[in-house]
């Protein structure tokens, strides 16, 4: 098979990662594997991993008869057996452009909270939890494959060198040092990156020795750096850092005592060996551990915490005692980070490998090309409706001054998700 595999961005993230690692793991199956994307720090990882790449020349709208002209164009050239979009805008681009045209078959993955409801319920889908699956074909998806964000164990492990990252970063040798890496993004992740903040100002203006380095950057970076600055002028030291974004990530979660994280960043955690509290929203942090598992494998690496939960100055507060009540014990005990390290580590490696999802994501192809599209005008025009109004929606939004860059992460669909699923809550 020859497949082109298109993800949405090339900032660093976990869906763009996974488009990348999973395109190099199908090819090493024996298949031709294109990727096609705009420029990005993660250009450097396809070009570590000698992906065969089209780089988009310059910005252009995504949906703009121009763009998928070009699309439709370089498909034809390429000769692709199949399309695979990574969120919705290269989906419905690949859909819309080549496939309305040629008849070449589209997959979608969406690693986003929520499933776009105008994306076509013909295309088949892959999906990131069990929750979101159920959701999907509920609504009608015809096929809807369930491919668990998957980690390369060789290449993060605990074997891993932290080599100087807490001397680059003034982190304190003998302090103890708990790490999130992600996208410092509005949705899913500020509350939790200034309420981590609080809690770790809080611990060590009690005494405990312990830091925070915050890994990434992103449009909430000035929220993010005023309340570290807050933390260490109460402490008086440098407690919490931020160290931008890091095209490898590793000697951060390698120099790491405890990890917090959500979605693909959680399970890396778990693959270096290391425990890992889970970050949500709404309040929301909970320790993995043999107790917690199962909630996290139905549901994701997430959680909602109370929903009538404030997200102001008093939810933050609360917030932050949460994480403090789930870290404390675990940085007061180094036996416990060991051995929920090795639980983690071998949670990965039993269930979340790149080689089993690789084989999974094959498969998908494979049955998609034996299902070759037909034409489906009244579906087409009908997403293609769904997609200009969605789109007004966000104008307006952006004039009302309350516009959101992840618009499928956005709190209300979530909940609109999991509303009535008991595992994503709080205990």
């Amino acid at each position: 098979m020859k497949i082109l595999t298109y993800p949405h961005s090339m900032e660093i993230g976990g869906s763009q990662l996974n488009a990348i690692e999973l395109a190099a793991a199908v090819r090493d199956r024996g298949h031709e594997v294109v990727l096609l994307s705009g420029s990005g720090p993660l250009v450097q990882t396809v070009r570590d991993l000698k992906l065969d790449h089209i780089l988009l020349d310059e910005p252009c709208r995504p949906l703009s008869p121009r763009f998928l002209g070009q699309l439709t164009r370089l498909v034809a050239k390429h000769r692709i057996d199949v399309l695979h979009g990574y969120e919705w805008p290269p989906a419905m681009a690949l859909h819309l452009g080549p496939q309305l045209w040629q008849r070449t078959p589209v997959v979608c993955t969406v690693m986003s909270m929520a499933v776009p409801p105008f994306l076509p319920h013909t295309m088949p889908l892959i999906v990131c939890t069990e929750t979101l699956k159920l959701h999907a074909t509920a609504s009608g998806h015809a096929s809807v494959t369930l491919i668990e964000p998957p980690v390369d164990t060789n290449a993060n492990s605990p074997d891993y060198d932290p080599s100087l990252f807490r001397q680059e970063h003034g982190l304190a040798n003998d302090s103890l040092l708990v790490v999130v890496v992600g996208r410092l993004a509005n949705e899913l992740k500020l509350e939790g990156l200034l309420s981590a903040c609080d809690a770790i100002g809080a611990m060590q203006a009690d005494g405990l020795p312990v830091q925070l380095a915050i890994v990434g950057d992103g449009p909430a970076r000035d929220r993010v750096s005023q309340r570290a600055a807050m933390a260490n002028a109460r402490t008086g030291s440098n407690t919490v850092v931020l160290t931008g974004e890091k095209s490898d990530p590793r000697p951060a979660y390698a120099a790491a005592d405890v990890l917090l994280g959500m979605g693909g960043s959680a399970l890396r955690s778990l693959a270096f060996g290391k425990p890992l509290i889970v970050q949500g929203e709404l309040g929301f942090w909970r320790l993995a551990s043999p107790a917690s598992a199962s909630h996290f494998l139905r549901s994701g690496w997430y959680g909602i915490g109370d929903l009538n939960h404030p997200i102001d100055e008093d939810g933050l507060a609360a917030a932050a005692a949460r994480l403090r009540l789930e870290l404390q014990p675990l940085l007061d005990n180094v036996d416990a980070r060991r051995t929920l390290g090795a639980f983690g580590r071998k949670l990965v490696l039993e269930r979340f490998s790149l080689h089993k999802a690789a084989e999974t994501q094959e498969l998908v192809y494979r049955q998609t090309l034996a299902q070759k599209p037909g034409f489906h005008g009244l579906e087409t025009t009908q997403s293609a409706a769904g997609v200009i109004l969605h789109r007004l929606r966000r104008k307006m939004q952006a004039l009302l001054g309350n516009s959101r860059a992840d618009d499928f992460n956005d709190l209300a669909r979530i909940k609109a998700t999991v509303t009535g699923n008991s595992t994503h809550h709080q205990r």
